[in-house]
């Protein structure tokens, strides 16, 4: 029997249906329209027992623990009592002590005087020795090349063929600049320059893209900024002026200027430097030289202007054998002055180059008058006191030494002369190229190191390896482009910044070899000028 009604009788699928005992095996006919009809069959209903019985055993429950009890108690105790740790030395341990450093002070004193005399000998022997003479312990790496880290220009003035004539740094070491002019032919008199600045430790640093560009009317000759005002710098001009712009002031950044008066030098100014000014602490004076044979001195005033202080002449009388060298200017009294540099031990004494190849010592505290000049404020006096060995041509660099009373010198000869303040002929004379030198300078932290700049590029010099040829020469570009200036930057020293004609300034890194300084390297250079001097 089937279970519901209306399930039919299982079968394979596609199997014919079974023909019943009576049955005709055919189909049956069909009824009415068709074989299907409509049939309504009883509703079934399943109870179900799952469900019943789950509802049997369900029970109602809370999750929620019972009440948690608390009570509060301190932790701080009534009483304290101080208690040390360190036990307590048995008189017996005392006593075995005493006894173990009792010294024979006797027997001690008796051998000191036995052996003192040998033990001051080597001593003595020991002191004398040179056997770790230059020996440095060094745990820093040591840096054995010079790398060029920048190379700074600006395309309008390479546009003009302007050439880098002068290079500076500020006050804080980081920034650099240099002035544009020209050191050969032209008509230097019309030229439009620029004093650029960088300040290298500007992020974004663009080479080709100076922050400050000083548009000025004459070809600017040489540039200084002030020793401790960063943003103070001098200039000297072609046409004979001095002007002094302040970095900080974007529209109108000249803050004084000497004008064209009787007092302004009649030739190009090739030096300017600044000097502290003993009067008022707060202000400095300018220092100027030019080929019109005049050293000047000027001071600032509240109107804008540099007034001349007090001035110098280099006269044709004192400069030995020198009568081809007069001036048409001042009929037959002055010798042009090319460069200048301040000793660094008497405030009182300079240095100055002149174009008949001489270095002459000269002191402000001169008193000789210079010979009588048409014009002009201030009466000049006549500072030479000694002339010293000529080059074979103009000087156009000299550089007092930081550390001894020594100077260099170089000129259009080729060669390098050390000097000493004291006597006239060269300590040493170098030759050190064969095209002109235009530019000589001391190391600020090495002081038997110098660099030199040429027709070839840059030397650099270190006395206790060779007074014979260049320690390291670095060529500023790929043709022989001359070198007319460099300085090293005393703030950060292994720092050195050189200009070209080609409108570049390269600043140089220089390795460990230049910048430390050797233990024994101040006696070297007291041994290498007093044996040559004696």
């Amino acid at each position: 029997a089937r279970p519901f009604p209306w399930e039919p009788e299982a079968r394979a699928v596609g199997a014919p249906r079974a023909a019943t005992a009576g049955s005709d095996p055919r189909p049956p006919a069909l009824s009415g329209a068709g074989m299907f009809a409509d049939r309504t069959a009883p509703g079934v209903d399943v109870q179900s027992l799952w469900r019943s019985a789950r509802s049997a055993r369900c029970e109602a429950k809370v999750c929620q623990t019972g009440k948690i009890s608390t009570a509060e108690a301190a932790a701080q105790s009534h009483t304290a009592q101080d208690a040390a740790v360190q036990t307590e030395q048995s008189k017996d341990a005392v006593q075995d002590f005493q006894q173990e450093v009792q010294v024979d002070y006797a027997g001690l004193l008796s051998f000191l005087k036995r052996v003192e005399d040998a033990v001051i000998k080597e001593l003595n022997k020991n002191w004398k020795s040179h056997a770790f003479d230059g020996f440095e312990v060094n745990w820093t790496d040591q840096d054995e090349t010079v790398l060029c880290l920048h190379t700074l220009s600006y395309p309008e003035a390479q546009d003009q063929n302007l050439q880098v004539t002068s290079v500076s740094w500020n006050a804080t070491g980081s920034v650099i600049a240099c002035s544009y002019g020209r050191l050969d032919n032209g008509d230097w008199s019309t030229e439009k320059s620029y004093v650029c600045t960088w300040n290298l430790d500007r992020r974004g640093l663009n080479p080709q893209h100076p922050d400050l560009v000083v548009d000025v009317s004459s070809s600017v000759m040489c540039l200084a900024f002030h020793p401790s005002q960063p943003s103070l710098i001098a200039g000297g001009l072609f046409s004979g002026e001095l002007v002094v712009w302040d970095t900080s002031r974007t529209e109108d950044p000249v803050i004084w200027r000497t004008g064209m008066t009787d007092d302004t030098h009649t030739d190009p100014v090739y030096q300017v430097n600044w000097l502290a000014d003993t009067k008022h602490r707060n202000r400095a004076r300018l220092l100027s030289v030019a080929t019109d044979g005049k050293i000047l001195v000027w001071r600032e005033e509240r109107d804008g202007r540099l007034a001349l202080a007090e001035g110098f002449a280099i006269m044709a009388q004192q400069v030995p054998r020198s009568t081809r060298l007069k001036k048409a200017a001042w009929g037959e009294a002055a010798v042009g002055v090319t460069s200048l540099s301040l000793s660094h031990f008497d405030a009182d004494v300079f240095v100055v180059g002149v174009e008949g190849g001489y270095s002459l010592r000269c002191s402000a505290l001169a008193q000789a008058a210079a010979l009588p000049r048409p014009g002009g404020s201030v009466p000049l006096r006549a500072p030479a006191e000694l002339a010293f060995s000529p080059h074979a041509g103009p000087v156009y660099s000299v550089s007092c030494s930081p550390f001894h009373n020594l100077f260099l010198s170089c000129g259009t000869d080729g060669q390098v002369h050390l000097h000493s303040m004291l006597q006239t002929q060269p300590l040493f004379a170098l030759q050190l190229s064969k095209k002109y030198l235009f530019c000589v300078c001391w190391s600020p932290v090495r002081p038997l190191v110098f660099a030199a700049a040429s027709g070839e590029g840059v030397h650099l010099l270190d006395l206790a390896r060779s007074k014979q040829k260049p320690t390291v020469s670095l060529k500023q570009s790929m043709s022989d482009c001359p070198v007319y200036c460099l300085e090293f930057n005393t703030k950060h020293t292994r720092l050195l910044a050189a200009g070209d004609a080609a409108g570049t300034v390269k600043v140089w890194q220089l390795s460990s070899d230049f910048t430390e300084q050797g233990p024994r390297e101040m006696s070297h250079l007291e041994q290498l000028a007093s044996e040559i001097m004696d």
